[in-house]
């Protein structure tokens, strides 16, 4: 080979191997970034993604033996990124954009949804006017898997360690089903596990041909004390209380909050789902804290106000 031919394949090479170096420390300063953005850790994203947090780890940082449109776009789901977003990504991790003929194996109704910029401008403006609110909230599918929560509700959770299917900022019900850590916040956890129960029926019988609706009521069955308390115990309470924990709203249950100064609490689930969550299929969710001798949101007065604590 001629040595002025060689000169230029090694000169390409190293160009090849500079652009590279370059994406791949660009796509490690975009998933930070979008990841410091949502305000989730490593470990977070890792749960969505059902993979490792060491393996979420080695993606963010770009070491990955082969990006597949598979794992980019679940990457781009559970980073809840934009098609802009999403195309970026694209371009970082394998330095072309999306196949769109590949796009709708990949990307949930929820997100394609999300892809309309009318919808995805609504939902980012949503987020930020639910992130000013002091008190948890958070918002909703037909199978509780958390779409969007605010600050309050991050910091109610902050301190549950990771699970890997029943994480808070996956799935209401699955956490307070599952999680071996929710009764440190949901106290009286023997009313809110009876509550999400009837919750999963009344789900069920609405959406019954939902298969992950009928993946969290396997688990039950798999789990002998929920099994029985789903066959035996729930229907007895219903009787008493009703089977919509969304919409029996007068009941007061129990949670405690890990900053001392709010501490223990009353809790009141109060569904706000304006029209425009409504056509999305989504429905928002609020944990109005009580004073528990009381029954009634704190007016401020006193040194312990769960308000003033989350301003």
């Amino acid at each position: 080979m001629d040595t002025s031919v060689r000169i230029e394949a090694a000169q390409a090479d190293a160009g090849q191997a500079l652009a590279a170096e370059m994406r791949a420390q660009r796509l490690q300063y975009f998933l930070k970034g979008r990841r410091d953005h949502l305000d989730l850790s490593q470990e977070d994203v890792a749960e969505r993604l059902k993979i490792s947090a060491r393996a979420y780890g080695n993606w963010e940082r770009g070491r990955v033996h082969q990006w597949t449109d598979e794992k980019l776009y679940a990457l781009a789901e559970a980073l809840e990124m934009s098609e802009f977003q999403t195309t970026r990504l694209f371009l970082y991790a394998v330095g072309r954009a999306p196949q769109p003929d590949l796009r709708a194996m990949f990307r949930s109704a929820e997100s394609a949804k999300a892809e309309d910029p009318d919808t995805s401008a609504f939902l980012g403006d949503y987020t930020v006017m639910m992130d000013a609110l002091s008190l948890p909230t958070f918002v909703i599918d037909q199978r509780w898997d958390i779409k969007m929560a605010n600050k309050a509700y991050r910091d109610l959770f902050r301190d549950v360690k990771p699970h890997p299917t029943a994480m808070p900022s996956t799935n209401f019900l699955r956490f307070g089903l599952f999680h071996p850590g929710a009764p440190t916040v949901l106290v009286d956890h023997l009313k809110w596990r009876l509550a999400m129960l009837a919750q999963l029926s009344s789900s069920l019988e609405r959406h019954g041909e939902d298969t992950r609706l009928q993946a969290i009521r396997r688990d039950v069955y798999l789990h002998p004390g929920l099994r029985d308390s789903y066959l035996n115990d729930m229907p007895n309470w219903v009787l008493g209380c009703g089977a919509d924990l969304v919409h029996h709203e007068g009941s007061i249950r129990e949670l405690r909050h890990p900053d001392p100064r709010i501490g223990l609490q009353g809790c009141r689930l109060v569904e706000e789902t304006p029209r425009s969550l409504q056509a999305l299929g989504l429905m928002r969710l609020t944990l109005v804290l009580v004073e528990l001798n009381t029954g009634h949101i704190p007016d401020g007065s006193g040194s312990h106000n769960p308000r003033a604590a989350y301003r």
